[in-house]
């Protein structure tokens, strides 16, 4: 697996995850500008994403839903702050109800996505941050962390082919 740290701080109410390829930086950003790439590893292995839309510019909108071991649709959406391809991206995380319209009892995320030159291939930094102590400990009780591990340990398989 290439992720080689997962850092929860509860302090500064963020959670960074960092992982490292052998790939070079502008395939390792495909991973998230090509949406059919994107759901290949966004979410944990036994909930594969399909996303429904895909517009990575700023206040462009990505959707998605998750389907569990079960065939339940978890959905989700991302609204789209700054880009600068093919090194970074920040985007407002979200859950969405089974409409697909916006939670307004679930809390959201800010997210950004570092890439990086490192050594012989890319470094791939994720970092989550929380509006308040409860809304993190919400989601880390969800397994936040967990998933988002297990779903960034998919990309070795996806990167080799």
């Amino acid at each position: 697996m290439s992720v080689t740290s997962v850092d929860k701080n509860f302090d500064d109410l963020s959670l960074t995850l960092t992982a490292d390829f052998s790939a070079p930086v502008e395939r390792v950003w495909r991973l998230w500008a090509d949406p059919r790439q994107l759901e290949r590893w966004w979410g944990p292995p036994t909930y594969p994403a399909t996303v429904e839309e895909h517009d990575l510019t700023p206040g462009g909108k990505v959707t998605y839903h998750m389907t569990g071991p079960d065939g339940e649709k978890h959905r989700g959406w991302w609204e789209i702050v700054s880009v600068n391809p093919p090194t970074a991206l920040e985007f407002v995380d979200g859950f969405s109800d089974a409409d697909g319209a916006p939670s307004t009892d679930m809390p959201t995320t800010h997210g950004s996505v570092e890439i990086s030159a490192h050594g012989d291939g890319t470094r791939m930094v994720v970092r989550s941050t929380f509006r308040s102590r409860e809304h993190m400990e919400q989601l880390m009780e969800m397994g936040m962390d967990e998933g988002m591990e297990g779903a960034m340990g998919q990309i070795d398989a996806l990167l080799a082919v």
